[in-house]
């Protein structure tokens, strides 16, 4: 099983995705996550995350990350704070979504005849490479709930690109993985960028005179 999807279109699906749920949100049952608590439903989205954007182990024991490669992923740029930014207003909506995540891993299990901890929730118990089969699959567009899913995987891919729950100047001065990563440029002294090169090779146009030096056409 494949899923033919870049980072470019998940990032493009997901935010649109994401921003969906602020306009309605989808009938997500918070009463499913009853039987987590609170431990479980941050080590199931970090490890949905690190599906989407893998990266190594934090310590020895991490159960969430799966260490599927070296250097940051999305856990490592700030995953699961980006999702309780309370500015995306999706916080209420994110233990059904574990909940939900974990149920599927649950039936994915039972129906490759695996055994899980259960110590851990059925997610994060599962393989780095079954993570990614499972995640295949809840992200194909010919699953009925594939909308939710991939608005979680938006958050973690806005997380690592965007740092949007961090002021930026800040984020990128302060060596944030993902933004590191895509080689964001620093920041002016004064936190603003400027940018003395043309990307053309020439000036297009020239700057209104009722421009501030801030870029407000005011």
């Amino acid at each position: 099983m494949s899923l033919e999807l870049d980072r470019r279109q998940l990032l493009r699906l997901g935010a649109a995705a994401a921003a969906a749920w602020q306009l309605q949100p989808w009938g997500v049952d918070a009463r499913a996550a009853d039987g987590l608590t609170a431990a479980d439903v941050d080590a199931t989205l970090e490890a949905f995350a690190d599906t989407m954007i893998p990266g190594e182990k934090r310590h020895r024991d991490d159960r969430a990350v799966a260490g599927a490669v070296r250097g940051p992923g999305a856990v490592q740029a700030g995953a699961l704070a980006f999702m309780n930014f309370p500015a995306l207003g999706v916080a209420t909506a994110l233990p059904g979504l574990a909940a939900s995540v974990n149920a599927a891993a649950a039936t994915y299990a039972a129906g490759s005849g695996m055994v899980l901890d259960p110590t851990a929730p059925p997610f994060v118990a599962l393989p780095f490479a079954h993570r990614t089969r499972l995640a295949v699959t809840l992200l194909d567009f010919s699953s009925p709930e594939y909308l939710p899913y991939y608005a979680l995987g938006a958050l973690a891919f806005l997380a690592f690109h965007t740092a949007g729950h961090l002021h930026t100047a800040d984020a990128v001065r302060s060596g944030h993985p993902g933004l590191t990563e895509i080689g964001f440029p620093m920041p002016d002294r004064d936190g603003l960028w400027r940018y003395p090169e043309f990307s053309y090779r020439r000036r297009l146009a020239r700057s209104h005179p009722r421009t501030t030096k801030t870029g407000s056409p005011a």
